[in-house]
């Protein structure tokens, strides 16, 4: 029965010595009290009563979010800010054995590297230089904790509080130039505007001017067109007169009139002349023989 328990209680030393490391973990083991080895994923056994683990170690990357830490910018002027580190253990023997309390010597070294950063700059290139903090504060810490077996992957300012004051000033500023960039845009929305108005009156007054100049043109073609057929009109007109005339000599000369019916055709020219209004008439001299002739052919008539 002795027996028995004796082996039971070396199967429960024996199983509770067997330990499994996890992933992105890492155990510290001591023998004796002093450093022996760093067991890393997988399964590993313990001697007992003689080695112990003496810290589990987690390799993922932390954050530690740090209370806000009261600086001194190179203006004198007191601020807030709060600062937010992601870091890595890459040495779990250092992170153990390289510094007491990792994680307040961290914050205590952050909140120094940070005083004496801003210290160096101003009101102003403190609110507009986050990055070349972020950068300045980042390769320093790195370098002071790399015996402590820890990386430091990135710092951020996460606030920046000024003074109640110095943020009474800074939203006055800023409402001053929202309303200057508002007087700004105005202007040269009216300017803008003006200009326009000043190129579409332009505008309009050439096209006015190309219209009128169009229009001058058409009339004056129009009234040379006008001219061009009237003057045609006319001449086709003389032309007809003077064909007609040419037509009515040449049946004449062909008929081969006497010297009689020439006379008689004289008198009915002279009878519609005097018939018209005219107030001058011209008697030829041979006008007695004409009329002598005349009355033979009316007794002829008869």
């Amino acid at each position: 029965m002795i027996i028995l328990a004796i082996i039971i209680l070396v199967l429960i030393v024996i199983v509770a010595n067997i330990k499994i490391v996890p992933q992105a973990h890492a155990y510290v083991l001591e023998r004796l009290g002093a450093y022996h080895a760093t067991w890393e994923v997988g399964l590993h056994f313990k001697i007992p009563f003689i080695e112990k683990l003496s810290a589990k170690i987690s390799l993922k990357e932390q954050v530690m979010d740090f209370a806000p830490q009261p600086v001194i910018t190179k203006d004198n002027v007191t601020m807030q800010i709060d600062t937010v580190v992601y870091f890595q253990i890459t040495d779990p023997k250092m992170f153990i054995y390289g510094v007491s309390h990792p994680m307040s010597a961290i914050e205590n070294l952050t909140a120094t590297t940070l005083r004496n950063i801003i210290g160096d700059l101003e009101l102003d290139e403190t609110l507009t230089s986050r990055e070349l903090v972020n950068t300045k504060m980042r390769a320093i810490l790195d370098e002071a904790t790399d015996p402590w077996g820890i990386k430091i992957n990135r710092v951020e300012l996460k606030n920046i509080i000024p003074p109640k004051e110095i943020q009474n000033a800074m939203e006055k500023q800023m409402k001053a130039e929202r309303e200057r960039r508002e007087a700004i845009l105005k202007a040269e929305g009216e300017k803008k505007s003006a200009v326009l108005v000043a190129e579409g009156e332009k505008e309009a007054a050439i096209l006015a001017a190309q219209a009128e100049k169009e229009a001058a043109i058409l009339a004056a073609e129009a009234k040379k067109e006008a001219a061009i057929r009237e003057a045609e009109g006319q001449a086709e007109a003389i032309l007809k007169v003077q064909t007609a005339t040419a037509q009515g000599l040449m049946r004449l000369n062909e008929a081969a009139p006497t010297q009689e019916v020439l006379t008689i055709k004289s008198l009915e020219a002279f009878e519609k002349a005097a018939d018209g209004q005219a107030t001058k008439i011209i008697i030829p001299s041979d006008i007695q023989g004409i009329a002598g002739l005349a009355a033979s052919v009316k007794e002829i008539i008869k």
